[in-house]
């Protein structure tokens, strides 16, 4: 009996629900940080720590939960781009852009008529003093990203005798996640990379959002060190899947992804597009649980075989209306959100505001 009324207590006080826990963690309402030149591209939130990071593009901060310095990477090359951190190996993945193009400009001059894609490794519990230097360092690690390189860099296909470069629209990479395999309703989690897509308004075949799935295993095997000059050319020869989420039209695709368990959703944060037949929402959402159905690719007609499809040209993929996420967004699991909200302050400098958000049939910020 006494164990039973203090089950029921427990239940009762709402923090705890079949090993589920229920009452929120306290966190203060917003994380302010401040980079360069540079503007946010990704945060992430670490709990255990009480920590958050930043990706300024060329640099990677680390800071307490009031906003307090305590170790930055600098000396970046290339472009940093979207993260998440991996709570079960303490690490950081961001995606990260060596490419010739007008993203590259000032970024990653070396790679004069080439270009690579990257996933960087960085071990948060290593980020110990500001100024790091991000060569020859065990701290950042990169991996390459050969799938998304090889789309990249193909071309030459043609519709109505106009000639296109990129597969799918592939301009690179962006938006990354830690979330189980597309149609489980859990399981073991992976790595999931998003394309960078192309917004080319005369071009059909770049209407879905690319999505590769990763064994976090796999990209640390073959992860080394940064030598400025170089091109690292180690990684997974292939992903371990490969999605594609019809979304229609967006402008440099998946910015942002962030899964959440406690919804099973996944949100895919954008710079919305500009064709007129589609609805050009900023956030696209799907259940993680809905299984891709085997199909051929809308648009795409130099690529015929079948490949995993979330949506369809009748029924793409729904979403929201939501300014912010592109920048930055940080799930924490229970249906809340650290969304960054950036901008320049008044001496120059760019800046992210890390709102604490929850979700109820969209974005509402958060008191704690």
């Amino acid at each position: 009996m006494k164990r039973l009324l203090f089950l029921v207590l427990i239940l009762a006080s709402g923090s705890f629900f079949l090993g589920t826990r229920v009452s929120a963690q306290v966190l203060p309402p917003e994380v302010y940080a401040e980079g360069g030149s540079h503007h946010v591209q990704g945060i992430a939130y670490d709990g255990d720590a009480g920590c958050m990071y930043f990706s300024f593009t060329t640099s990677f901060v680390k800071t307490d939960l009031q906003g307090k310095v305590l170790g930055t990477v600098e000396h970046i090359q290339g472009h940093l781009g979207a993260m998440t951190f991996n709570k079960a190996d303490r690490k950081v993945y961001a995606s990260l852009e060596c490419k010739d193009d007008v993203i590259g400009q000032g970024l990653s001059d070396f790679a004069k008529g080439r270009s690579m894609f990257y996933i960087a490794i960085i071990d948060v519990d290593k980020i110990d003093s500001i100024g790091m230097d991000s060569e020859d360092n065990e701290a950042f690690k990169i991996v390459c990203i050969r799938e998304a390189t090889k789309d990249y860099h193909l071309g030459g296909v043609g519709q109505d005798g106009k000639e296109f470069e990129h597969y799918y629209g592939c301009s690179g990479i962006d938006g990354v996640a830690i979330a189980p395999k597309l149609g489980k309703k859990g399981g073991r989690d992976y790595l999931y990379v998003a394309y960078g897509i192309y917004g080319d308004r005369t071009r059909n075949d770049n209407d879905s959002q690319v999505l590769l799935r990763y064994g976090f295993d796999d990209l640390n095997k073959y992860a080394g060190k940064v030598r400025f000059g170089e091109f690292y050319s180690e990684g997974p020869f292939k992903p371990l899947d490969k999605y594609f989420v019809y979304t229609g039209n967006t402008n440099w695709g998946v910015q942002n992804m962030a899964y959440d368990r406690s919804l099973g959703k996944m949100f895919l944060f954008v710079y919305k597009g500009s064709k007129e037949q589609f609805s050009n929402y900023d956030t696209f959402i799907f259940d993680v649980s809905r299984k891709p159905v085997k199909r051929g690719l809308p648009g795409v007609w130099y690529d015929t075989s079948r490949h995993r499809v979330v949506g369809s040209w009748e029924n793409p993929v729904s979403g929201i209306f939501f300014k912010y996420g592109s920048t930055g967004v940080a799930p924490l699991g229970d249906g809340r959100f650290y969304i960054s909200e950036n901008g320049r302050n008044d001496k120059g400098n760019q800046y992210c505001r890390a709102r604490l958000y929850r979700w109820d049939s969209g974005f509402v910020p958060s008191g704690n």
